[in-house]
């Protein structure tokens, strides 16, 4: 299960009719860091909470963009407990990847998704079938990622 963290479902397109496409979304997510900051934006509203021990009792970690827990002592990413948790792709890769398996109108292959975010197969194939397994165990899963009051990304429904 990877924790209840939202990303974007192309299901509905909230009122906008544009849709993000690969060249917007490295314009809106430049870095690594401001992707980061988006998913603590849209998980945590604000507030980190510990996914270990639930606690909001938390001090930042700047330098290695994460956070320590007061009450467990562990430190935390954002990350822990969805889909991005334990990989070495970056969050761009992912937010892209994500883009092009939500607006394909038929289902996008591994290899053509690699191609796209320039990497190798097997890491497309790992990218598709998080992405798929996360859809097909949380539906409404994929809802926040990269939609917000500034960005969208998604397709129409059928």
């Amino acid at each position: 299960m990877y924790g209840n963290i939202v990303l974007v479902n192309g299901r509905d397109n909230l009122g906008r009719g544009d849709k993000m496409n690969i060249i917007q979304v490295y314009q809106r997510f430049p870095s690594h860091e401001s992707c980061l900051k988006h998913l603590e934006k849209i998980r945590w509203h604000g507030k980190p909470v510990c996914p270990y021990c639930k606690s909001d009792n938390s001090s930042p970690l700047p330098k290695e963009l994460r956070h320590h827990c007061n009450t467990c002592n562990t430190s935390y990413s954002v990350t822990v407990g969805t889909i991005f948790h334990k990989t070495k792709i970056d969050l761009q890769k992912w937010f892209a990847a994500i883009s092009l398996v939500l607006n394909a109108k038929k289902e996008i292959s591994s290899r053509q998704l690699a191609v796209h975010i320039e990497v190798n197969k097997n890491t497309g194939w790992y990218l598709t079938m998080r992405i798929r397994r996360a859809l097909a165990e949380q539906p409404g899963l994929l809802q926040r990622i990269v939609e917000d009051k500034e960005a969208y990304i998604g397709g129409k429904t059928n």
